[in-house]
């Protein structure tokens, strides 16, 4: 009987003492079960949350990590399309998720540009997230329906001051990445060209096929096929450097834009509160994948460049805020914005 209620009696000393603990160093309850949760990620399926519609260049990327990355972890990552409002509708939805590790957004240049375009936006992408790693880079490359005589950047320039107003530029909406390219351009090259907006990139290069509209500046994994089958003519990429998926067209720098360096991005980003141990996970899974044999190779043959090293939160954190800063800009100058 005294042994019992000497048991008894520890117990409850046990547990004041813990309870104590607790209440005194709190973080350290749930310190444990976090880190645990961490170490096991991931421990069920991943959803990658794509703006846009199945298709697009942001929709080939996240399904080509995700395949990779479901063979890495033996875990399903399977991409949900939540489509609308310039992918804010995607990103806005990420924003509320649980922060628990298996919700994660595939966000883009289109993001950034957001922030400055829309008078009321629910959300801040570089404020709002765990930024957890870029995934690639893509040229937009400036073509021309074959019909128009032009057959250089100069000759679309000296086209453009000679037909003030009358050259079309088509774009997949107003304050799209396609979109702002076109107007980056007119204010280096002091150009009146008129910007025609479609709901997406498909009527747009239908348009332009027929010939409705004059050009476009638009991702170039979307148009390199219409350009190597002679449907439209290629004036220049809008990088840096020629892509090696398209070694012959020159680049806008080339071309007598010495400042012109555009280049459509696609990010992976976590909900704010995000366990930081599980984005660097997510982050490490990500580098692992960028590496294999199996992704470089889709990323090559659709035009994508890899991301430069160490590819870091921290590192992509100050990418995205400075990509915030410098849409700003062009965005502010063109006159657009979204009510």
């Amino acid at each position: 009987m005294q042994a019992a209620t000497r048991t008894a009696m520890l117990a409850v000393a046990v547990s004041i003492f813990t309870g104590a603990f607790t209440g005194i160093f709190p973080g350290a309850a749930r310190a444990a079960p976090a880190a645990e949760s961490a170490a096991r990620w991931p421990a069920q399926q991943v959803n990658l949350i794509v703006g846009y519609a199945p298709g697009g260049t942001t929709d080939i990327i996240a399904r080509a990590v995700a395949s990779v990355l479901t063979e890495q972890t033996g875990h399903p990552f399977v991409v949900e399309n939540r489509t609308g409002a310039n992918s804010n509708i995607g990103a806005e939805f990420v924003k509320r998720a649980a922060p628990d590790g298996y919700t994660f957004y595939v966000g883009s240049t289109a993001n950034a540009i957001n922030r400055t375009l829309y008078t009321n936006l629910n959300y801040d992408i570089a404020a709002d997230y765990r930024n957890v790693a870029l995934l690639g880079t893509v040229p937009n490359v400036l073509v021309v329906n074959p019909k128009l005589p032009i057959h250089n950047v100069q000759d679309y320039i000296a086209y453009a001051k000679s037909h003030p107003g009358k050259l079309t530029c088509a774009s997949s909406g107003t304050g799209s990445a396609i979109h702002m390219s076109c107007e980056l351009f007119k204010i280096q090259t002091g150009t009146q060209i008129l910007h025609v907006p479609y709901r997406g990139s498909g009527p747009a290069m239908t348009d332009l096929l027929g010939g409705q509209v004059d050009s476009i500046f638009d991702n170039l994994p979307t148009e390199l096929p219409n350009v190597q089958a002679g449907k439209l003519r290629a004036l220049g990429v809008t990088s840096a450097e020629r892509s090696p998926s398209a070694p012959d067209i020159p680049t806008l720098r080339e071309s007598g834009l010495p400042d012109f360096n555009v280049v459509s991005w696609f990010g992976l980003f976590a909900p704010k509160d995000t366990d930081p141990a599980i984005v660097d996970r997510m982050n490490a899974a990500l580098n692992k994948a960028l590496a294999t044999t199996k992704l470089q190779g889709i990323y090559k043959q659709s035009g994508i460049a890899l991301p430069p090293p160490p590819n870091s939160p921290a590192q992509f954190s100050t990418f995205v805020r400075g990509e915030v800063s410098r849409w700003a800009d062009v965005v502010k100058r063109s006159g657009a914005h979204v009510d």
